[in-house]
């Protein structure tokens, strides 16, 4: 089952920018590009440092860290030192609100 999550209006989200989202004791980012919005694991594969201060240019967040990118459509690592892709999440736009769509356990 599918759950969505109310992340924040679109207009708080610059293009080519990234928003830090905790919720449940984890973290997410969500990056508005020139192809819509997109959301994946808050924290870089390589070394657990947090993508929210790193750079977005096009489809692409760079890790502030060690400079590793990832495409944030698919998450895929694009440059050492990154080799582990990052986790992706569906996101939903309704009346100019930026959702993240997460699942949930089945209840029993």
């Amino acid at each position: 089952m599918t759950k969505e999550v109310y992340v924040c209006e679109t207009a708080d989200i610059d293009e080519e920018d990234v928003k830090r989202f905790d919720y449940e004791d984890q973290t997410y980012c969500v990056y508005h590009t020139p192809d819509g919005f997109f959301a994946s694991d808050g924290y870089c594969t390589h070394e657990e440092q947090h993508l929210e201060d790193g750079i977005v240019i096009d489809n692409v967040i760079e890790c502030p860290l060690h400079q590793g990118r990832f495409d944030v459509r698919s998450g895929k690592a694009l440059s050492a030192p990154v080799c582990v892709d990052l986790k992706t999440y569906p996101v939903v736009i309704k009346d100019g609100r930026v959702y993240l769509c997460l699942e949930t356990e089945p209840v029993t």
